[in-house]
């Protein structure tokens, strides 16, 4: 299990693919200690982002509990998971589009309930999150954590813990996918146009949330969400041409 990684892709996943098969093989069984992340990080030759980020996805998918100054333990209940989303959805576009609509399903009524409970910190969290988007599109044009924390402070901002919850288990890679417009040289004017959009459509959504408008809120939202979908729908339309 602990030897270096010899894959050079997304480091993280590569760890929870690593400990996962080791549970599901029943060498980690349940209520077994996991290595600590000094361990891991000589063992898999990966830095303490890439364990802490991998630890948070076992958590995620069920897999891990922790228990504060002790460490982090395999579930007693690791093999029974009845939602799972697989760790490459975000190589298939029709996958993304699937994903899309689920989120429209959650994310519609969570901007509505965070319009109609949220708190004065809460408000300014999604605030914060807003003014942080903006710089990193500012100053690199990709902005993958700083999107995902921006509705990761809306589920929050409702006051109901399962909705963060079910954005952590969806995990970033809801919002990788739009790289293949962004990295993409022969699509930089798109690129630039898109993103404008993404700003826009933020702005638009945090608005309606500080002015305590859960019908614009909502609107808002599905309107973002619903675009992010089309477009994704128009990339897979391409690539099968």
């Amino acid at each position: 299990m602990l030897r270096p990684l010899d894959r050079p892709r997304n480091r993280a996943s590569e760890v929870v693919e690593r400990l996962t098969a080791e549970i599901a093989s029943g060498r980690l069984p349940p209520g077994a200690r996991l290595p600590t992340e000094q361990e891991m990080m000589a063992a898999f030759e990966v830095s303490r982002s890439v364990v802490r980020e991998a630890a948070a996805a076992l958590r995620a998918n069920g897999l891990v509990v922790t228990h504060q100054g002790k460490g982090a333990f395999v579930a007693a209940d690791a093999t029974r998971q009845p939602f799972r989303l697989d760790a490459d959805l975000r190589d298939s576009l029709g996958d993304v589009v699937d994903v899309m609509e689920l989120r429209l399903a959650i994310e519609v009524e969570a901007a509505a309930l965070a319009a109609e409970r949220a708190s004065p910190p809460a408000l300014r969290a999604v605030e914060r999150a807003l003014a942080t988007f903006e710089r990193g599109i500012a100053r690199d044009r990709s902005s993958i954590s700083e999107d995902f924390a921006f509705h990761s402070a809306i589920a929050g901002a409702t006051g109901n813990p399962q909705f963060a919850r079910i954005l952590e288990y969806l995990g970033r890679f809801i919002i990788i996918p739009r790289q293949a417009i962004v990295m993409d040289p022969l699509r930089q004017v798109e690129a630039a146009a898109y993103l404008r959009t993404l700003v826009d459509e933020h702005r638009a959504i945090a608005a309606a949330i500080v002015a305590r408008d859960p019908g614009g809120a909502r609107a808002a939202m599905r309107d973002h969400l619903a675009r992010s979908r089309e477009r994704y729908r128009g990339m897979l339309r391409h690539g099968s041409a």
